[in-house]
């Protein structure tokens, strides 16, 4: 059988990105895991959101910018990256020499999903002489079409890097648009996009159990809806959330976000006690189903068949790559 056959058969164990296959329930996962990491020079990338078993074997754990800033300072022929689409396509266009898989091509982002590149290039046409701010939660098409990537951590500082005088439209997440606005009073125009994980927590609920627990604090991230961000006592990106978790005196904490940033929360902070924020539905936690598309068993055979793998094309890579070069030199000028 030949070398293109092998691939073909391969890829047609795939059904976009869905692996169907069976794994041996004999195996020791998490020990062939790390064999096959080793075996192929490959880092494993584990976002705060994942579950807690796939971030304990994950050879960096972080937000999606930072750890595709890790992979591409290491040495790895390949990187996996436990979390969504957007983020595999982000640690691509800063590690384009390297082989990017993600473990289920179906972990795609109801926040990248809400802004298609076509529409927004015919939304961005009505305002030509506009600067286009887009956070860095977004597809690499859309960042071809972006003057300036931002983070949750620096978009209030890239915001106010823009001259006063200039338009700026901001995408894709309106509620971070909208904290933008209020934080540096600028006339944003907004694309009508959301995190349908940060949009579904209730206020009634989360008053009540501030309510019930008046020693905790209510921190929550921005991309939560403004009558949420209100009523918090700190809001930050979800690493500013964990930080702030680990320094502050407080010894009790409700926390809007994806409830996977709990279980670091925990492991750097013992002796503390986290409640993940309500959401307006029957769950008792909030969860991405994105995210937990990513088990075990699929970054086995991720690692085993190197499938299914990120391919952007050049024009895309450099394009993509501007934007995040232009955010990450004004956050280097000003010592971020």
């Amino acid at each position: 059988m030949s070398a293109v056959a092998i691939k073909n058969a391969k890829e047609q164990l795939f059904d976009n990105g869905f692996l169907d296959l069976e794994v041996d329930p004999t195996l020791d996962l998490i020990k062939e895991i790390k064999k096959l990491k080793k075996q192929k020079n490959a880092v494993l990338l584990a976002h705060y959101y994942q579950d807690s078993e796939i971030q304990d074997i994950a050879d960096y754990i972080g937000d999606s910018l930072g750890l595709s800033q890790q992979a591409a300072s290491t040495k790895a022929d390949m990187i996996v990256f436990a979390g969504v689409h957007f983020m595999a396509e982000t640690a691509k266009i800063l590690s384009p020499s390297k082989k990017v898989i993600l473990p289920d091509l179906k972990a795609g982002c109801s926040l990248a999903d809400s802004c298609p590149a076509p529409l927004f290039k015919k939304f961005k046409e009505k305002y030509p002489d506009h600067v286009v701010v887009s956070y860095i939660n977004c597809t690499a098409e859309l960042k071809t079409l972006t003057d300036i990537c931002c983070t949750s951590t620096n978009a209030l500082h890239i915001i106010n890097s823009i001259p006063k005088d200039k338009g700026i439209i901001f995408a894709p997440d309106k509620n971070l648009g909208k904290y933008l606005i209020k934080k540096t009073g600028r006339d944003l125009v907004l694309w009508n996009g959301a995190c349908m994980v940060h949009e579904v927590f209730s206020r009634e609920k989360i008053s009540k159990l501030v309510r019930q627990n008046p020693d905790a604090e209510f921190i929550a991230h921005p991309e939560c809806e403004p009558h949420i961000l209100a009523k918090a006592d700190f809001i930050g990106s979800t690493t500013g959330l964990l930080n702030y978790t680990k320094s502050s005196d407080s010894k009790k904490f409700i926390v809007a976000t994806e409830s996977g940033i709990l279980h670091q929360m925990e492991k750097h902070s013992p002796n503390k006690i986290f409640i993940p924020a309500p959401p307006n539905n029957s769950c008792a936690c909030n969860d991405c189903p994105h995210m937990k598309r990513n088990t075990l068993e699929k970054l086995y055979l991720a690692l085993k068949y190197e499938l299914p793998e990120i391919i952007l094309p050049n024009s895309v890579l450099k394009k993509g790559r501007a934007c995040i070069d232009r955010m990450l030199d004004i956050s280097a000028n000003a010592g971020l």
